[in-house]
């Protein structure tokens, strides 16, 4: 038997493409459960909210750092053409800070997901950019601004909509060891955020985390860092800064893919493969190779 090398076996204008737009820690997971799907993935990032949970997306590849996620890497491109050797790899998904305008020559993309979780923002309308358009969580109304919207809420993620609204957002937050939205920190005003700490690290009430435009921000609570956006990034108004797991020891998690995210993904993709067979739509072919 040959040995396993890590190359895909599909021939690249065969792949099934997906563009997944957001490198957040669902973004992510999508990522991971298309790429061990068959699909070819690209994850563009959107500047627009940061990233914190980034022990369990992606994100960090965009800045040369290794990311991984159950056995997958990503890998950044600068370039529409260096997708495709990444595309040729079953443990790799790419990340770009490319944006969806310069990707779609990619061509006739067969999945098109928009998971940046900009919840309270107008979203615009997927339809016709991919021969399926998916939309997860608040403000999509499917055959309104995409094909298929999977919910996000906590108490309903997963749920797949092949019709009809997907749920407002409330501004609740899952409780984690007793807290709630507590455990989070957020930026009073827009600037630049500087930290010296780390994911995983321990940190008591009070300490001081970072600081935004000269202010300290100090962590909520004992506890574990399982969310720190990284250090320089730009953050706007109300965006989330820290994530403290009150839990502690063994039992705080901070990297790989979370129970919700693994749900959200596992629903994206049982929800595209449906569709396509349902639709009996074949694989598109990029104008590259």
């Amino acid at each position: 038997m040959p040995r396993r090398t890590g190359l895909a076996q599909k021939h690249p204008m065969h792949q099934r493409i997906a563009i997944v737009l957001g490198t957040n820690e669902i973004a992510s997971a999508v990522a991971v459960f298309l790429r061990k799907g068959g699909w070819a993935v690209i994850l563009s990032h959107d500047p627009a909210l940061p990233v914190m949970r980034r022990g369990m997306a992606f994100h960090d590849a965009l800045f040369g750092d290794p990311a991984g996620l159950e056995g997958i890497m990503a890998q950044r491109i600068d370039f529409i053409t260096e997708a495709f050797p990444v595309f040729a790899r079953e443990d790799k998904v790419a990340i770009t800070w490319l944006g969806l305008t310069e990707l779609l020559v990619l061509g006739s993309v067969d999945i098109l997901i928009d998971a940046r979780m900009l919840k309270y923002q107008v979203k615009p309308d997927l339809r016709g950019l991919a021969k399926i358009a998916v939309g997860l969580g608040p403000g999509f109304f499917v055959k309104g601004n995409c094909d298929i919207a999977i919910e996000t809420k906590p108490s309903i993620s997963g749920e797949i909509l092949m019709s009809g609204v997907t749920e407002p957002a409330d501004g609740k937050s899952i409780p984690l060891g007793g807290a709630g939205s507590e455990r989070f920190v957020r930026a009073e005003h827009d600037g630049r955020w500087h930290t010296s700490l780390d994911l995983g690290m321990r940190v008591y009430k009070g300490f001081i985390a970072g600081h935004q435009e000269g202010d300290a921000i100090r962590a909520p609570m004992d506890g574990i860092i399982r969310g720190l956006v990284r250090d320089g990034s730009k953050v706007p108004t109300g965006a989330k800064l820290i994530e403290i797991d009150p839990r502690g020891g063994r039992a705080a998690k901070w990297n790989g893919i979370d129970e919700r995210p693994g749900q959200i993904a596992m629903a994206t993709r049982r929800a595209v493969e449906s569709y396509k067979c349902e639709h009996r739509l074949t694989p598109s072919a990029p104008l590259y190779q």
